[in-house]
């Protein structure tokens, strides 16, 4: 017999709010049965009960038309996700067909809607953002660095506090973000904002509280009390540090918080930096169950004109072009690795000469991993432990005669001696060229093996070097800004791809070694080509990659990541990213007595 003193049917969030828990009352078996396998990845817990990831229930919502009974009990907040994002899913359609009911605000509108109290200037570009999210409840902006995306989220949340549907504001950033979010904070409103990074527990009185990425996951439970307490917006900022949406750390924590937001933005100008399901996890977070459905769908074609179209609606964006920035030139060069060189490389990955076959199992010792492979392709010395971790490589000038007697194992302990890496040659003689011209180079590479090398081998451009355990990094930068004589930084985009602008006094970069990392190489170039440079500047991009190796498999698949993500975001500076200008190689004509000669020149101007 059916109990009536109870729902038949209660939907809620887990613990965790990433999954559904559907529960049915006593004596509704088989129709719960019934909905249940309408949502086939779903785990059954008991005879009436089951979890659906958040996900596929609400892109299975329709499943709950079976359910007969009427008398169904929603948790508040997953209702309220819920009728959020169905509304946002309309609202998009109508803007897809045209239909001016999907525009509430518009460019002309949007400083009525900011408030009294709201004083920062906007530009034409910020206006039509601002506008574009207000017309959805939740929203993601992928616009390009330099847009002033910290200004806009703070005017969309200016626009929601003067509606009276949020009073404060919740921003997830890299630590690097901190400042911008804090000076705009004071600079945009009559009456600052209280804007305060999260140091122990959530400060109540705070109006907008900064956490970042990493101190997510063991601070959940305070910042779910504080975003339940009082109505709330979340803006994720460099958004894609969460892309691996609910399988990530980042992005379960992301998930999680959420739902318990009256309003979701993002922002990031790399949004799909590895493809399609990039973008799918970056919007589940703003509109669960919709977003992966709409990216599913509009990608399955392969038409990603189609694509970018369909998706339009649910981002906004400024280009680089519509910020009038110059153009900049980006170029590869293949440089041929040197016989030795050459010959250790094919034994790393299993291409054995007769020499190599006597050190074979010490070449399978050192592995085929893809960072090892791509630090090979500089030079296989820097995969041997020197005196620390960090040790540079050595290099004798002139180098020694290559002993034929000795194995391929043993020169390769000594290849410093005997041979001069390529790219380091090609690098050194960038950065000569552009110090004869009064420009200062930014030279990239992954290792820190690989700068403290090239810190040495340009000692005489006193160069400024940034990685991960730099301790003095803000001196370090203010040196390469200030002085004239260090013409060169050396650092690596894992460091220093986000949060820093050099593009005052910086227009030349050379990446010695790249990654599959399309995020992150497309991040670390905005640090010399952004906005605020003068017009008719020249900015020249150089990646180097040597010949038959794993740097043109990189290449290969960095230009079709970022020929996705132009495409997607109909961005042609994009999309020029992903077939780079092949250009010769400076250093190609350089024989061992040229390279002595030039470091000769280097080291008498360098005493002048």
């Amino acid at each position: 017999m059916i109990t009536t003193a109870q729902p038949s049917l209660r939907i809620a969030f887990d613990v965790t709010r990433t999954r559904a828990v559907l529960r049915a009352a006593p004596g509704h078996e088989k129709d719960f049965a019934r909905l249940a396998a309408r949502f086939p990845a779903a785990g059954q817990r008991t005879l009436l009960s089951v979890e659906v990831d958040l996900d596929d229930f609400l892109t299975g919502l329709e499943a709950l038309a079976i359910w007969s009974s009427p008398d169904v009990e929603w948790e508040e907040e997953l209702a309220t996700l819920v009728g959020g994002v169905l509304d946002d899913a309309e609202h998009a359609e109508q803007w897809l067909e045209g239909s001016d009911a999907a525009a509430p605000a518009t460019s002309e509108t949007v400083a009525d809607q900011l408030g009294p109290d709201w004083c920062g200037d906007l530009t034409d570009f910020q206006r039509r953002d601002i506008a574009r999210l207000l017309s959805l409840q939740h929203g993601a902006n992928f616009s390009v660095p330099g847009a002033g995306k910290t200004r806009v989220g703070l005017a969309v949340f200016a626009a929601m506090r003067q509606r009276g549907d949020v009073r404060r504001l919740l921003v997830v950033s890299p630590k690097s973000a901190y400042e911008s979010w804090d000076y705009e904070s004071t600079v945009c409103f009559k009456k600052p904002l209280i804007a305060r990074v999260m140091k122990g527990s959530p400060d109540p009185r705070t109006d907008v509280l900064i956490v970042n990425y990493e101190r997510l996951d063991r601070s959940l439970a305070g910042l779910a009390s504080w975003l339940r307490s009082t109505p709330s917006m979340i803006i994720l900022d460099e958004a894609h540090r969460m892309k691996l949406g609910a399988r990530g750390i980042y992005g379960s924590a992301c998930m999680a918080l959420g739902p318990l937001a009256r309003r979701r933005l993002i922002l990031t100008g790399t949004p799909a930096p590895n493809g399609a399901r990039d973008l799918e996890n970056l919007l589940s977070f703003v509109w669960p169950g919709h977003g992966r459905r709409v990216v599913t769908g509009a990608v399955a074609g392969g038409d990603l004109a189609h694509a970018s179209a369909v998706l339009r609606p649910l981002f906004t964006r400024t280009t680089k072009k519509e910020l009038g920035l110059p153009p900049f030139e980006t170029r590869i060069r293949y440089v041929p690795l040197p016989p030795l060189h050459r010959e250790i490389y094919d034994a790393l990955v299993g291409r054995y000469t007769a020499r190599a076959e006597a050190g074979r199992d010490d070449f399978d010792a050192l592995g085929k991993a893809m960072l090892r492979l791509l630090m090979a392709a500089t030079s296989p010395a820097l995969l041997l432990e020197g005196e620390s971790r960090h040790a540079p490589l050595d290099y004798r000038l002139p180098p020694l005669e290559v002993p034929q007697t000795d194995s391929l194992y043993s020169l390769l302990r000594q290849l410093p001696d005997y041979e001069f890496s390529p790219k380091y040659k090609e690098a050194l003689s960038i950065v000569a060229k552009n110090a004869t011209r009064g420009r200062k180079t930014l030279v990239w590479t992954t290792f820190v093996r690989s700068l403290t090398t090239m810190e040495r081998l340009f000692s005489a451009y006193q160069p400024a070097m940034v990685h991960g355990g730099t301790l003095d990094r803000e001196e370090q930068l203010k040196r390469f800004r200030e002085d004239p004589d260090c013409h060169v930084l050396l650092s690596n985009p894992a460091t220093l791809g986000e949060g820093i602008s050099l593009h005052q006094v910086c227009h030349d970069a050379v990446y010695v070694d790249r990654d599959f990392m399309a995020g992150r190489f497309l991040q670390s170039l905005d640090r010399i080509h952004r906005l605020g440079l003068a017009p008719g500047t020249e900015t020249r991009v150089t990646a180097l990659a040597a010949e038959r190796t794993l740097d043109e498999v990189v290449a290969l698949r960095l230009g079709e990541k970022l020929a996705f993500m132009g495409q997607i975001l109909d961005d042609p500076s994009v999309q020029q990213l992903a077939d780079l200008q092949e250009e010769p190689s400076l250093a190609a004509g350089m024989d061992m007595a040229d390279v002595r000669a030039l470091l000769r020149h280097i080291d008498s101007h360098a005493v002048k």
